[in-house]
């Protein structure tokens, strides 16, 4: 019985080409980012703003999680055991727990930046500004450590599987 599953299995050679660590100092300046705009917030509205940011945040994180889960059903992959909520820095929120083909993450995070950026901009005609600010101030947040591993894959090859750890993020070739 042995024998059969070792002469059937398949192997997956892949070479790792990038490592990309996420230095100390950006997640930490990172995390403060969101105690400054709240203070700004705070200055600059009233003290309801309060109030909105934190409902700003789990909005946003709900639309993230929407867009992301859509993009993956459209584009008909095994996504569900693949894809967790996370609750860690820098990946807060909807994301792989696998390995992921790099053409599709890019597809995910830029269709999330995108749509959310546009409803950001749909909520500026009937939401108070400081809900506004704050919306669009969660999104970028949250998909910004996202667009720093996209933007440092520039040029790579689309075809190459990514994965994730808690301090970088690494980019492999078949």
């Amino acid at each position: 019985m042995t024998e059969e599953t070792g002469t059937k299995a398949t192997y997956y050679h892949y070479k790792l080409i990038k490592k990309i660590s996420i230095p100390r100092q950006l997640i930490w300046s990172h995390i403060s980012l969101p105690v400054i705009m709240l203070l700004f917030l705070l200055l600059a509205f009233s003290w309801t703003s309060l109030f909105l940011f934190a409902l700003a945040f789990f909005l946003t994180l709900w639309v993230h999680f929407v867009i992301s889960r859509s993009v993956l059903f459209i584009s008909k992959t095994a996504f569900r055991k693949r894809w967790a909520f996370h609750r860690k820095l820098p990946w807060l929120g909807y994301m792989t727990d696998q390995y992921i083909g790099y053409g599709l993450f890019r597809r995910v995070h830029v269709h999330t930046l995108w749509i959310g950026i546009c409803l950001s901009a749909v909520f500026i005609l009937w939401s108070p500004p400081a809900f506004t600010v704050s919306l669009l101030f969660w999104h970028l947040w949250l998909i910004a450590p996202r667009l720093y591993i996209l933007s440092r894959l520039t040029g790579e090859r689309k075809d190459g599987m990514l994965k994730f750890t808690d301090e970088d993020a690494s980019y492999y070739q078949q």
